[in-house]
Parts: structure tokens; sequence; C-alpha cells
């Protein structure tokens, strides 16, 4: 539990968040099925990522952590042993609260040569699975629900030849493309994944700096495609991981809420996959501008976000929806929020998908706004905030959700009183310094 205050004045300085958490964890999946070492640098060492190295230890990979003299992670070595090298482990992998760890080594356990079961804590247990026990099973795989409701523990057998297929994905959805793509690798054929809408690429981009030949095509319309032709070793390479984009959301939307405030934050992963909240809020009224852009592999940038009053268009009204929610789902919550600050109605809407989450995130914002003073409705895909209204401390139930417990502390910068955030350890899934962080922003 943490109690938090409104700001007492403007939110001024530097601020660096940790690594990226998809693409830490890519990159020890990735080392592991490549020949040779791999070298990691702004690895997030959150519990999620820490779940995903503790499965390939668990497969017979060694991991190495150098520490800095603040004892975090210099630099971690994954010493892979290439496509064929896992072995069998002696016990049920545990992924904790980590549906990438669980989606994306379905696909990989899919195409190994032993019989393997994989599952995490009770928010794991109740995530759906089944969108990747299709697709597997089209390509060969035999992947089975232990208990028969589509969810964890998974049971997958080992010896199962695979073939490439051309799945057409019914959600963009980077989790589903990457686990059908790491199954493809050991596939007979090429392996085509069609999506609605372009879901974050970083699995693309980073098996094509592996040695991967795979790459995506974007049509007139939007819809996308992932395509693979497997045959290429793997070979290992160093990785410098950006700040995460989803961790920089709750620094963007603290300085636009409070006034007179200035951040910037360095060393963010901007990939146009992953950065939809910095378009969005900009249509919002939002100042923030891109500082030293680096655009090769994976972008990044630094941020510069000044206090900005947000509103809708003349209509009062602003819409988030479409193409933009793949690109920015996981930071809803918070752009929430921010929407209960600004001079309009915003309706969030093609965000089923937020159901499925660490909790039903559609449910909870909504419970927690009301819970402040917000005008705030659930809908079926997403929710209607009339924002404008001042905001009070409330007592947030996050329901252990990483998103919300930070997404509300930006809440309590403007709110009068003080909000108590319930299960605020969950913040260590994603960002274990998050209210250090803050409050060092915040005195």
């Amino acid at each position: 539990m943490t109690t938090l205050e409104k700001a007492r004045g403007p939110l001024r300085g530097e601020v660096t968040v940790p690594g990226d958490k998809s693409i830490s964890h890519r990159s020890i999946m990735f080392g592991a099925l490549a020949e040779g070492d791999t070298t990691i640098t702004g690895f997030l060492e959150s519990a999620d990522c820490l779940s995903t190295i503790d499965c390939f230890r668990k497969l017979g990979i060694s991991i190495d952590r150098e520490e800095d003299e603040y004892r975090n992670a210099k630099k971690i070595t994954v010493h892979g042993k290439g496509l064929h090298g896992l072995t069998a482990p002696i016990e049920t992998l545990y992924t904790g609260n980590s549906g990438t760890t669980t989606r994306l080594m379905s696909g990989i356990l899919a195409a190994q040569p032993f019989d393997t079961s994989i599952t995490g804590d009770s928010s794991i247990e109740q995530r759906p699975m089944k969108r990747v026990i299709d697709p597997l099973t089209l390509m060969g795989a035999s992947i089975s629900s232990a208990r028969g409701n589509g969810c964890a523990p998974l049971n997958i057998e080992g010896g199962k030849e695979l073939k490439g297929i051309d799945y057409t994905s019914p959600v963009a959805s980077a989790q589903v493309k990457s686990a059908i793509i790491l199954a493809g690798l050991y596939a007979e054929g090429d392996t085509i994944v069609r999506e609605p809408a372009l879901s974050r690429n970083h699995t693309e981009i980073m098996l094509s700096a592996f040695g991967a030949d795979i790459h995506n095509e974007v049509t007139d319309l939007g819809t996308a495609s992932a395509i693979l032709h497997p045959g290429r070793p793997l070979k290992g390479i160093d990785i410098n991981v950006p700040g995460d984009i989803s961790s920089a959301a709750y620094f963007i939307a603290a300085a636009l809420v409070v006034p007179g405030s200035e951040l910037l934050i360095k060393n963010v992963g901007v990939n146009k996959t992953r950065a939809g909240i910095i378009n969005v809020l900009k249509k919002m009224g939002a100042d923030i501008t891109l500082l030293n852009e680096d655009n090769s592999q994976e972008a990044r940038a630094d941020i510069l976000v000044r206090y900005s009053k947000l509103c809708g268009n003349e209509s009062g009204k602003f819409i988030i929806g479409g193409k933009d929610i793949p690109t920015m789902i996981d930071e809803l919550p918070v752009v929430a929020v921010l929407a209960a600050t600004a001079d309009c109605e915003t309706v969030i809407r093609d965000a089923a998908e937020l159901k499925v989450k660490e909790s039903n995130r559609i449910t909870s914002v909504v419970e927690n706004l009301t819970a402040m003073g917000c005008d705030a409705e659930a809908t079926d895909d997403g929710m209607i905030i009339r924002g404008g209204k001042p905001l009070f401390g409330a007592n947030i139930n996050c329901h252990a959700d990483h998103r919300l417990a930070m997404s509300f502390a930006i809440a309590s910068l403007v709110a009068e009183g003080p909000t108590v955030i319930q299960d605020s350890e969950c913040v260590s899934i994603s960002y274990p310094t998050f209210f250090e962080d803050l409050k060092s922003l915040t005195r």
C-alpha cells in the first residue's frame, strides 16, 4: 500500500525510465536460440523479465549478470546454444505474471523434442491462451490447456514436425504473432501472420538483427503481414535496450497535468508501433517534443514534455480508436486518467483487449476514476470519460495490476486529499523503482 498526495508544485528535471519490457524479454529468448553470446545492456530487471531468465535457465541456457557500482545489472550475457540447443526442464516452467513469456515461449516449446508444461500466477491462469494454442496446433504442434478452459497451465508435447502456415489473426497482437513466428523458425516452409493492423514489431526487428529472414508488409488499407522464410541460423549480437515508452507514459502524463511542469525523459524507445500515445496526446493539445532522435534499428529519442491543457475537437469530444489502439494498448489506463483532467468528453473504443490484461482494465479503470469523482462509463469495447471535474483522493483498488497502480499514482498528483493505492508493490512487474522516481520529481 502506498499513500500519495497532490503535487505541491511543478515537476521539473530529467528522468531515465527502465529498459523496454518487450525488448528485454525478446533479447533473452532470441539470445538463447542464437549461436554464440548475446550481450544486453539496459535490460529491465523487473519481475516479468526475470521470469523469462528463470525459464531459459531451466531449459539449459547459461545467463550471466554483471553488476554496476549500484548493484544494478550493467550487462546481461546469454550464452546461446542455437535453435536446437535447449534441454528438457525437470519441472514445470513458471512465468509469474508475464503473458509475454507464457505466449512467446509456447511457440518455442512447441518445436522442441521434449515435453514441457508451462504456467504462471493466478492472473496468468485466467488469461486466454487459445489465441496461441489454435494457430500452433494448425502448424502441427500438440499443445493443450491442462484444465480444458483455454488457459494455463499448458501441456506441450515434444517431437512434432511443424509446418509453416499462412495465418490471419483476428486481432493485432504482437504476442500471438511472435508465438507463431518463433514456432516458424523450426517449421518446414514459410510462415505468414496477417493482422488487421501492424502490432508492435520488436520480434521482426530483433530477429532480423540476429540473422533471420523476416520482414513486414503493410497495405494501403493498414492491414499488415509478418513474413518469415526459415532456415537461417541465428547469431549472437549486442543489444542496447531503450527506455520503455509504457513506463515513460506516466511521466509524460505527470508533466501534462501538473501546472508549470517541464520534464525531459531520456532515451525512450519510440518505435512507431508503440508510440501511439505521443501522436494521440499531441492531437489533444499536448506540448511534446522529440529530441536527439535515433532511428537505427529500434528508434529512440529524448522526450520533452511541458504542462498542457488537454481538450477535444470543436464538438467538445475526442475519440481514440481504430488503428491507434494497438500502438498504445498498455498506455490506455494512464490516457484515461489524462482524459479525466481534460476539458472534453473522451471516448475510447475498439479496445476490448483491455478486458484480458492483468485485470479487466475497462471496469477497473472506470471503477477507480469514479471513486475519484470523475464521470466515467464502461462500454463493451472501451469507456467514455467526461472530463473537467475536480478529482479527489480515494482508496484505489488496482487489482494487483501494475498499469493501474502507476496510472492512479499520476491521478493523485492533481487530486485533493490523499490517494491510497492498494497492492502498490505490483509495480515491480514492470517498473520496480517507480514510486521512488516519481517522488524524486515531486519533492
